[in-house]
């Protein structure tokens, strides 16, 4: 399979967990507290894998520079974004309760929230396919980070877009579009960055994972700390332990 194919095959399955975790909101009645406990523990995993596999690979890669650059200009550009998609109704699109407004509560939410969830998963994605670029095949610790975080995701987001009226048609309409969404940015990510220079690599995974850090703090950790409160940060030490031993005992 060519590496191209494969990125994109990698990507689509992270994207694949959004979908079942939406199946799972919309059909199994799930406490809001192990939820959020799932996200909290999922929020921990990307921070290590954000923090093992894409910066500091970066900053080895292509220096203190690009990696730095790029992971400044990744939050904030994703801030930036989700600002304006926060006015637009997108705000509490990772909620779970009654806090996603309805789309006549507020006309065109609908597309915010689909646009934000999009937005969280493109530089995850982004980052599976860049990790097959040193042919060592795909870094299983940002996969696993990418999976085990988008299956509360989408649990949790659309478990709050069913509470505030939105149709099955729309739920898995967007998380099903944004899992082929995932593959095609996995599949793009390593395509265009297949003859790129070092620094570039170095500077667009740093970019990803400012971005994924952004991400986990604006959105996942509210949604944790809302139901698991004082639980919250021994939740996301317990995910980032995993991934850090799933890491080195891999090695």
């Amino acid at each position: 399979m060519p590496q191209w194919a494969e990125a994109g095959l990698w990507g689509l399955v992270g994207g694949i967990a959004l979908v079942l975790g939406a199946a799972v909101a919309w059909w199994v009645r799930v406490s809001r507290r192990v939820v959020a406990g799932i996200m909290a523990f999922g929020a921990g995993v990307l921070i290590s894998a954000l923090a093992f596999d894409l910066v500091d690979e970066a900053q080895h890669t292509g220096g203190l520079g690009p990696t730095a650059g790029g992971f400044l200009a990744g939050a904030a550009v994703y801030v930036a974004i989700n600002v304006l998609l926060a006015r637009r109704g997108a705000r509490h699109r990772k909620r779970s309760g009654g806090q996603q407004p309805s789309e006549q509560d507020a006309a065109g939410s609908g597309a915010a929230i689909a646009v934000g969830a999009l937005l969280d998963g493109i530089p995850e994605s982004v980052v599976l396919g860049v990790s097959l670029l040193g042919g060592g095949g795909i870094g299983i610790t940002v996969l696993a980070a990418v999976f085990i975080s988008n299956v509360p995701e989408g649990l949790s987001s659309a478990a709050g877009m069913k509470a505030a009226g939105r149709s099955a048609r729309y739920v898995f309409g967007v998380w099903s579009a944004i899992a082929v969404a995932s593959g095609a940015a996995a599949l793009f990510g390593n395509l265009l960055l297949r003859t790129a220079s070092p620094a570039t690599v170095a500077a667009i995974t740093a970019v990803a994972a400012g971005a994924i850090l952004a991400m986990i703090a604006d959105t996942m950790i509210p949604e944790a700390f809302e139901r698991t409160e004082l639980y919250t940060g021994l939740l996301a030490t317990i995910g980032f332990l995993t991934a850090f031993v799933i890491e080195h005992a891999g090695g």
